[in-house]
């Protein structure tokens, strides 16, 4: 534990210090900063919190500052705390000096471990959230200041701990017995009465479909909803959950009938679900500062090319593509965001390898098209790349994903899973697309030509694609086994 010795006047004159970082090493994510004050003979200036050099320096690029609190106290050896707040805080001195201590309260290693310092105008200190924070008043009329990422609220839970606890081994410069303290503050609990501070929650919607039934499997504690559970396209559903507990959202809830988008109703049940749900997601997520995780389509893109990157302008065909493309449009206005684009879905439930799989089975002899081409993308495959964006806070955007691998049409992929299946590839014969449809009674979406999708970006970030093969053969080993 570092502390520094208290000034014996309160005056300030410590000016012209450069701005830097120092990362505490006893609490992983408490940063403290050196803040160049600049004075003459009128008084002194300082630019209290400017996000962009803070930032370079190591600030966290999602802190957004939503409210701005001042705490002034008259009187040397004032005490508050410890306290830790549900949100992130950047704390300064506006007038005199304070002698600040944290404590550790998250689950791990670091649960209990302590950290003090003096904050002058020309020191400041970014805590996360799960820290208990406390301080005392070395001088007369202290300004101390903090800037909050989340709004005040009344019904907002508080962890505390007793600052005069002699587990916290926190050398408070003046006595606890002398200092000006709250009831409140008096009565807190001692550090082994504390339980930790549990991790924020995840939330999966579509919970029970294909992609959200493996990331279950990767955040088995997450709250699970569907459609039956919660209407996403409510917001007055939506506004009853207290979003301060979470902060992440699995978005894996979608209408994916391309063809049925095409109709009356299902055009207005595309945009609903693909659009309208995802934007009140996004307002969530703005508003409370969660990370958005939302699933896309190479359906965003006309098809003409022949492999598709991130930063291809879009170009939707249908309206299933529209309602896709809209809502990809909404996540950069958001601070925390992953968009997935994956093509050729397959999981556990209804998908086009189990379907050529069972036809096989059945002696029946398809017709499949074979001028639509790209990769098939496995839904284990999703969450995993999911769960690696987030474990190494990779950088916020857009990420192409499918399996690796070459890129065929789906008349190949047809013959392969015949072939699996101990059956001839010659049982499937290839068509065009357009013949496929000739006779078709209901609408019918356009498809991309092309759906290969460049995959440089993800594999840039660590993460690994299988190759799509392979996959497709533990697939089909899978579905033998089920027979």
């Amino acid at each position: 534990m570092a502390v520094e010795k208290p000034r014996k006047s309160a005056k300030f004159n410590d000016f012209e210090k450069e701005l830097v970082a120092r990362p505490i090493r006893e609490i992983p994510g408490l940063i403290e900063f050196d803040l160049p004050v600049h004075g003459d003979n009128r008084g002194w200036f300082k630019e209290n919190y400017q996000f962009a050099k803070l930032r370079e320096l190591g600030l966290p690029a999602d802190f957004r500052p939503v409210q701005n609190n001042i705490s002034f106290n008259e009187k040397r050896g004032v005490t508050r705390g410890m306290h830790a707040e549900p949100w992130n805080k950047f704390i300064s001195v506006g007038n005199g000096e304070v002698f600040g201590a944290w404590v550790d309260l998250r689950p791990g290693k670091t649960f209990g471990h302590t950290y003090s310092t003096i904050l002058t105008p020309a020191k400041a200190i970014y805590v996360p959230e799960g820290l208990a924070n406390g301080f005392q008043t070395l001088t007369d009329d202290t300004v101390y200041t903090y800037l909050v990422d989340a709004h005040w609220s009344p019904d907002a839970k508080y962890t505390m701990v007793n600052a005069a606890d002699p587990a916290l081994k926190i050398k408070w410069p003046i006595s606890l017995k002398q200092a000006e303290r709250s009831e409140k503050d008096l009565n807190h609990p001692l550090l082994r009465d504390v339980e930790p501070i549990q991790p924020k929650k995840v939330m999966i919607t579509g919970a029970y479909g294909q992609l959200g039934s493996e990331l279950a499997k990767l955040f088995p504690d997450a709250t699970k909803i569907d459609r039956d559970t919660l209407d996403l396209t409510d917001q007055a559903a939506l506004a009853k959950i207290n979003w301060r507990e979470y902060d992440l959202i699995l978005n894996a809830a979608g209408y994916t009938n391309v063809d049925g988008a095409e109709t009356e109703q299902g055009r207005r049940d595309t945009w609903a679900a693909n659009a309208t749900a995802v934007r009140n997601l996004a307002l969530i997520a703005k508003e409370y500062n969660l990370t958005l995780v939302h699933i896309s389509s190479e359906y965003v893109f006309d098809g003409t090319r022949e492999v598709h990157t991130e930063d291809e302008p879009f170009a939707p065909l249908g309206v299933y593509a529209q309602a896709k493309a809209a809502a990809e449009e909404l996540m950069p206005l958001l601070d925390k965001y992953y968009v997935l684009r994956i093509t050729w879905a397959v999981g556990n439930g209804k998908n086009f390898v189990r379907t050529m799989y069972e036809l096989a089975n059945k002696n029946i002899q398809p017709k499949v098209v074979n001028d639509q081409i790209g990769r098939l993308t496995f839904m284990d495959e999703v969450a995993r790349a999911a769960k690696h964006l987030l474990d190494t806070k990779a950088a916020y955007g857009t990420y192409n994903l499918t399996g690796d691998g070459y890129s065929v049409s789906f008349c190949e992929i047809a013959k392969e899973v015949f072939a699996l299946a101990g059956h001839s590839r010659d049982e499937v014969t290839g068509i065009s697309t357009e013949e496929y449809f000739a006779n078709a009674t209901t609408p019918i979406s356009p498809r991309p030509h092309f759906s290969t999708l460049n995959l440089a970006k993800i594999k840039a970030t660590g993460f690994v694609p299988r190759d799509w093969s392979e996959q497709m053969k533990e697939y089909v080993a899978k579905l033998q086994e089920e027979k």
